[in-house]
């Protein structure tokens, strides 16, 4: 099995969609985004970086990003620690842009080269929050319902599931994005029921322990 280290420092390089795509080149220079350690108990798997997280080199250092962390109970202290979160999305680098101003969808080539071989290297990891389709489908796979809310809505059933069998807890999110506000409305059980089941359980693992000594690489470039 590949280093951590060294799978980041090979993601920090990587130009696969740039200079051989699998079918259209990334519109701009690569900039990947990610935060892994060896430590991390709980990680946060999105979609790929938007404008300002390209600009920044920072995951979710947008409106996004402020929701998202209040969902979790956290400040950006923890947020922004590898020692105790990781946050590796379905693709690394900011996709561009489509015809209508939205961002296109993640790069394949990021999961088919990188994904499976990062998580084997971070055996540690208990809670993984999937946020959106695309992570809903590479973490759930088969057991991803037909949309975003029915996925969502069943996330005691994948809770409980990998419970019982030893894997890490897996708990889909909609993506925390504001333009989602009208969904949040909708689906008051959302804020009512999940939430606090989510803030319970980060608040157990982001618990003070040693992280002065850590393999911390912190790929946010």
């Amino acid at each position: 099995m590949r280093s951590l280290l060294g799978l980041c420092t090979d993601i920090r390089a990587c130009r696969i969609c740039r200079d051989t795509p699998e079918k259209t080149p990334l519109p701009h220079e690569p900039r990947p985004v990610l935060q892994v350690s060896g430590t991390a108990r709980m990680c946060v798997c999105g979609q790929a970086p938007g404008t300002r997280v390209h600009k920044s080199g920072r995951p979710f250092t947008d409106p996004s990003g402020d929701r998202l962390r209040d969902w979790m109970g956290v400040g950006a202290d923890v947020f922004y620690d590898p020692g105790r979160l990781a946050i590796v999305p379905m693709g690394f680098c900011f996709p561009g842009l489509d015809t209508k101003g939205g961002d296109l969808p993640p790069r394949t080539e990021c999961r088919q080269t990188w994904h499976d071989a990062v998580f084997a290297a971070m055996p540690q990891i208990e809670l993984i929050l999937v946020i959106g389709q695309y992570a809903q489908a590479y973490h759930l796979g088969a057991r991803r319902r037909k949309s975003l809310t029915e996925t969502v809505a069943a996330w005691r059933e994948y809770w409980e599931a990998e419970r019982s069998e030893g894997r890490p807890r897996v708990l889909p999110l909609p993506h925390p994005s504001w333009r989602n506000n009208a969904w949040l409305k909708k689906n008051p059980w959302f804020e009512a029921d999940l939430l606090p089941v989510l803030k319970r359980e980060v608040a157990r693992l982001i618990e003070p322990g040693d992280h002065g000594v850590q393999q911390s690489y912190d790929g946010a470039i």
